[in-house]
């Protein structure tokens, strides 16, 4: 069994050195060294346009990330070869501190201290009731239900909306276009876990956001491409959002250029929201594959009609 390989990363080798290591009936190749043989199985992470050149063997598709747009983009991607997707691998449980940690942050106003301190200002601000702060949860896949259950079990009122009907215990669930002003009302913070499809591209934009009562604070821990930067920092200078986290950005790293670096109301991270673990991700796919070669399913096939 051959397996073709790249990772856009700075080191790829620990990364080629799990997957041997979980696969040792494989023999896993580097592309960016050359010289690739046709393969059995794909497995990278936004890989480069010649990536699948001359691959005409190939079984599957694995994607090095629960995102699968970036390989989806590639205009050489086989049409007829599933693309499968990593379900978690470690990154559920750092998305459930990330979240957490920002729903702290604005219930008990770390950002109006933060300013606060700034202007040296001793000022005590009525303390908040989680009961009474909603959380809504814009994608209700894998990642997100996990923190939607998450975030539920802190105490917190939580309201999830998706494409399609969800069920989550606890959790007042909402689907599709009709019912995103419903979803987003009593709102207080927002949290984007959606794929990024042609239908959710630009999907927190000034008539989206501004749907949220005043005073809400948005994380989007998805992609970039989701959010209208210049209509969130409208929103954000007339205080109708009171802030935002923001993970993931159209350019990747942010530009130093970029206005959100500096914009009092905004946080930002660097895509660390939930890092791709090197051991567990290449386990997880090592098994899949094993599940191909063997004719039994696997979990995560992309349906590339709705992009996820």
């Amino acid at each position: 069994m051959d397996v073709l390989f790249f990772a856009e990363e700075p080191d790829p080798r620990p990364w080629m050195a799990a997957l041997a290591q979980a696969l040792p009936e494989a023999r896993v190749h580097d592309w960016a060294a050359g010289g690739a043989p046709a393969c059995d199985y794909a497995v990278c992470w936004k890989p480069p346009a010649a990536f699948f050149a001359g691959q005409r063997r190939l079984k599957a598709i694995l994607n090095i990330g629960a995102g699968a747009d970036a390989v989806l983009a590639d205009t050489n991607l086989p049409l007829d070869v599933p693309v499968v997707r990593l379900d978690d691998a470690g990154m559920g449980a750092q998305m459930e501190e990330y979240v957490a940690w920002c729903a702290f942050h604005f219930l008990r106003r770390m950002d109006d201290y933060a300013r606060a301190q700034r202007d040296a200002l001793w000022d005590r601000l009525p303390p908040r009731a989680r009961g009474a702060f909603p959380i809504g949860i814009m994608g209700l896949g894998v990642l997100g239900a996990r923190v939607a259950a998450f975030m539920r079990d802190l105490g917190f009122p939580v309201r999830g909306w998706s494409a399609s009907p969800k069920a989550i215990a606890g959790v007042e669930c909402f689907a599709g276009p009709q019912a995103l002003a419903a979803f987003l009302a009593p709102v207080r913070l927002l949290v984007c876990l959606l794929p990024l499809t042609d239908a959710t591209r630009g999907i927190l934009n000034r008539e989206t956001l501004g749907m949220l009562p005043r005073g809400a604070a948005l994380v989007n821990i998805a992609r970039g491409g989701h959010l209208v930067e210049a209509d969130l920092i409208a929103l954000l200078d007339d205080a109708h959002l009171a802030g935002a986290v923001l993970d993931v950005f159209p350019v990747e790293p942010l530009p130093a250029a970029s206005a959100l670096w500096r914009h009092p109301r905004v946080v930002v991270t660097p895509h660390v929201s939930a890092m791709t673990l090197v051991e567990e991700s290449m386990q997880q796919i090592a098994a899949k594959i094993r599940a191909l070669e063997q004719g039994r399913p696997v979990v995560g096939v992309i349906d590339r009609a709705r992009g996820y």
